[in-house]
């Protein structure tokens, strides 16, 4: 009977993880959606792009502190705190008055997205077992692809047919439940230590993550690359960057320790988790422009190819646990960055243009093979440490793919631009002056068959170019993942890490 209510209780427990995700994971799809609305009105449409930036940018930099700070005082009472700051932060966006208010509220949701990143899989690392944690770990993933099908429905739905604002309130019951069910039902022991906050490192961190942030996001749109703005903001970020370095290396309790890159497993497993994070930014952020403007599907049906990663991502991930089991983590992370490495170059060889099927296998394809590189990444690292350092190892890998996510929406959308533009050049006289708005130009009447076709195939090269970059960087995956220590070895590390035959 004792085992049954365990059960009932971790059953709960499980329910209340998995909604508090789906508020971090169906923000900024919901909201993208209703941009139009918001913007007609609050007005500011040269700033809503900070709308997304600054919620990225709070979520992101503040996960290593949450992390640090649940080794401390424990996983419940950060994210109770987490969802409390993003649930204020939610209710205040949505009664914003102007493009300003909103965008500082939206900084409020990110702070409190960053413990939600943090704690929900550090949780799930700490009441489940190595034997279950990949079946788990499918139903936390498969939260991100029901968020991507149903975050840009529910959003047009509730700014068209109700108001833009409820996009915000509708958090706010979802998260009152998750709250409610937390409380009653998950019971933590923390043991107790002394409260040692590593404060100054924590604030040169945040400083150096948030200032490349803003480097990345405003870089080549607020200012140009090669401008005083861009250097001295890049020598600041030097400046600050060794700073913490050399603070965090001398501090007992770091919030970024120097074990967890003194350490070849944790090294290079993060590192492969940045690239996975760079490799991710490829289809999602250019596949629906790119089906829209050369294949001429809809904004639905290129939503949906999109979404079609949600099929390949949480099934691998679920079904990676019995094969970790039978040949090691390192192993089944390979076997994922082999088959996100065949998703890319299986792109490249697709026939122009690209069959619809092809291009859902190919989604299908990819999303497989990040979910059997991901989920083991998380459950190896989260093994190999005590629950004293749990917290810090979790953070630090869903840290480094986010922190992967900005770097490849800037490489990418530079990739994308550039290789535009160079196309362009060789345009069609009867093409518009400006070809900016691609998807409203390729679709104007008046525009002659031989100007569509150039467009279509401008963007299929910047297209191809974008996938090229994707394989470069899923081979840096492997060959991180491949430098993964296969047995016990003598890497110096702290106290109680060990090296599990990854």
């Amino acid at each position: 009977m004792d085992k049954q209510v365990g059960e009932l209780k971790r059953g709960w427990v499980l329910a209340a993880l998995m909604m508090t995700m789906t508020l971090a994971a169906m923000d900024i799809t919901i909201v993208s959606t209703a941009i139009p609305q918001i913007v007609s009105d609050l007005g500011g449409f040269t700033k809503f792009s900070w709308v997304f930036s600054i919620y990225l940018l709070a979520q992101t930099v503040t996960i290593p502190l949450y992390g640090k700070l649940s080794d401390v005082f424990g996983r419940k009472s950060i994210l109770l705190f987490g969802i409390a700051v993003f649930l204020l932060g939610s209710a205040a966006s949505a009664v914003a008055w102007d493009i300003g208010s909103l965008i500082a509220f939206r900084g409020v949701q990110g702070l409190g997205a960053g413990s939600i990143m943090a704690m929900v899989n550090t949780i799930a690392g700490d009441i489940y077992t190595i034997q279950e944690r990949a079946r788990i770990q499918g139903y936390l993933s498969s939260i991100w692809g029901i968020s991507a099908v149903l975050g840009p429905a529910l959003g047009g739905a509730l700014a068209e047919y109700v108001n833009w604002r409820w996009i915000f309130l509708i958090n706010l019951p979802i998260g009152a439940v998750s709250l409610f069910f937390l409380t009653a039902f998950f019971k933590e022991k923390v043991i107790p230590t002394a409260p040692v906050i590593d404060y100054k490192g924590a604030i040169l961190i945040l400083c150096t993550l948030g200032l490349i942030f803003v480097f990345l996001l405003e870089g080549g749109q607020g200012w140009p690359w090669l401008s005083l703005p861009s250097v001295s903001l890049l020598g600041l970020i030097l400046v600050l960057g060794i700073w913490a370095f050399h603070t965090e290396k001398k501090s007992a309790d770091a919030i970024m320790p120097a074990w967890l890159w003194r350490n070849r497993t944790l090294a290079f497993t993060n590192l492969a988790m940045v690239g996975m994070g760079i490799v991710m930014m490829g289809p999602e952020t250019f596949l629906p422009t790119f089906t829209q403007a050369t294949l001429g599907v809809g904004v639905i049906a290129s939503g949906f190819i999109l979404a079609s990663i949600s099929i390949g991502w949480p099934t691998a991930s679920a079904l990676s646990g019995k094969l970790y089991l039978r040949i090691g983590f390192r192993k089944t992370s390979l076997v994922g960055g082999i088959l996100v490495l065949m998703a890319c170059v299986g792109f490249l060889l697709m026939p122009q243009p690209q069959p619809i099927y092809l291009l859902v296998l190919d989604q299908v394809l990819i999303g497989a093979g990040f979910g059997l590189l991901s989920t083991p990444s998380m459950v190896g690292v989260q093994s190999m440490v005590p629950w004293q350092q749990r917290g810090v190892v979790t953070s630090a890998n869903v840290f480094c793919r986010n922190l992967g996510q900005a770097l490849g929406a800037a490489i990418f959308g530079a990739v994308f631009n550039n290789t535009f533009l160079q196309q362009m050049k060789h345009a069609p006289t009867d093409l518009p002056a400006s070809a900016n708005n691609v998807l409203e130009i390729i679709h104007t009447p008046e525009l002659p068959e031989v100007g569509k076709a150039f467009l279509r195939s401008a963007i299929n090269v910047a297209m191809q170019h974008i996938y090229w970059g994707c394989a470069f960087f899923a081979l840096i995956i492997l060959a991180c993942i491949y430098h993964v220590p296969r047995r016990r070895n003598k890497d110096k590390a702290v106290s109680g890490v060990t090296h599990l035959d990854m």
